[in-house]
């Protein structure tokens, strides 16, 4: 059974690194400065990093022995969440990503499609 579990997490944090690689594109063609990098081409461990406005960084760290997200404003720690905490907050940063998203591009599809 701990043997399945391992895999299953490992598998995990495979999906989990894949999509913060596509979630710092997706933040830098929005112009914020994003980066996600990995170690290796196994996809075990990634540091992801996002600067949302001057002075304040969101930093989210996943390996297969741990996961947190780290929020600072001018170099303070603000907030410094573990496990499914950091991931919904991962979350939250996402769906925020969406919302602008669909605002921005909502009124050229009405006016594509008059």
């Amino acid at each position: 059974m701990f043997t399945r579990l391992a895999e299953q997490y490992r598998s995990y944090v495979q999906d989990l690194v894949m999509s913060l690689q596509a979630l710092a594109i997706v933040l830098e063609k929005r112009g914020y400065p994003a980066s996600c990098y990995t170690c290796g081409t196994s996809f075990e461990s990634a540091s992801f990093m996002v600067s949302l406005r001057e002075g304040h960084l969101i930093r989210f760290l996943v390996s297969e022995c741990s996961i947190s997200w780290t929020e600072m404003r001018d170099e303070r720690e603000l907030m410094k969440l573990e496990g499914a905490e950091a991931i919904r907050q991962l979350q939250e940063l996402a769906d925020l990503i969406k919302e602008d998203l669909v605002a921005t591009t909502a009124p050229e599809v009405l006016v594509a499609g008059i």
